[in-house]
């Protein structure tokens, strides 16, 4: 099972939280990680990997993801899909037995009860591990 960020008691509350320590600067790291088995239905039919993998942005705060950091088991490319609000938002192809660690140049202000979630999309009969670790800074 994988961890999550932790959310405001008013919303559905995350199954595990991790340390996390306000920054000097008032933010404060938030991350969705672990590895995570999966079944490919097909690169183009992304399916929610773990719902631990489930963020919302609390009341009152504004969040950015930061980086991207994957890993895949299996014998062919597969994709992570971050969602924002059920919707793509961003593709991170991790190659067959491959890694890939992405800093997200181009951050976004995600305002508050914004929903991020992790799917992937592999091809149809594909399975494996994924290794997720996605890096967020809530201010």
């Amino acid at each position: 099972m994988g961890f999550m960020a932790d959310s405001p008691s008013k919303r559905p509350r995350n199954k595990r939280a991790l340390a996390s320590v306000r920054v000097s600067d008032g933010s404060t790291p938030r991350f969705l990680q672990g590895p995570f088995e999966f079944e490919g239905n097909g690169l183009d039919k992304p399916s929610l990997i773990d719902e631990s993998l489930h963020y919302v942005v609390p009341a009152g705060a504004v969040t950015q993801p930061v980086y991207f950091r994957g890993g895949n088991s299996s014998k062919q490319m597969i994709a992570v899909v971050l969602f924002r609000d059920g919707k793509p938002m961003r593709y991170f192809p991790i190659a067959a037995k491959g890694a890939t660690h992405v800093a997200l140049r181009v951050v976004e202000d995600l305002l508050a009860d914004t929903v991020l979630e992790l799917h992937v999309a592999a091809p149809s009969g594909c399975s494996g591990t994924v290794v997720i670790d996605l890096g967020l800074v809530e201010v």
